[in-house]
């Protein structure tokens, strides 16, 4: 995984990083956006795009609770049968032809900004 959005994306989803991304590779949730992480290309334009400053190299979860905790959730997203969902999302191939998933990882209720 590249690189992941944090917490201070929650209820902000300015979505300057979706319109930067070459592979167009950030999803919509409910509360925040998601990288997938098959997905990126660890380009960087995400990060510098984003003004919440809520996007970091996964690298840069380790030791860190919290934004290990994201860098999982990142995963998770893709990953897991989210609710209102039959399978998991998995790798659809860009979120804008993909669409709004509008739900979030269960934990998502659970953090704060």
């Amino acid at each position: 995984m590249a690189f992941v959005i944090g917490p201070a994306c929650i209820d902000a989803q300015d979505r300057s990083c979706m319109d930067v991304c070459p592979v167009d590779c950030i999803y919509e949730g409910g509360r925040k956006t998601y990288i997938n992480p098959t997905e990126c290309i660890d380009c960087g334009a995400c990060e510098l795009a984003c003004p919440e400053v809520a996007i970091f190299p996964a690298r840069r979860a380790k030791g860190d609770e919290t934004r290990e905790s994201f860098r999982d959730g990142e995963v998770e997203f893709f990953s897991t049968v989210l609710p209102g969902r039959s399978e998991p999302l998995g790798n659809p191939g860009g979120a804008e032809a993909f669409g709004v998933v509008g739900v979030d990882i269960p934990l998502v209720a659970d953090w704060d900004a």
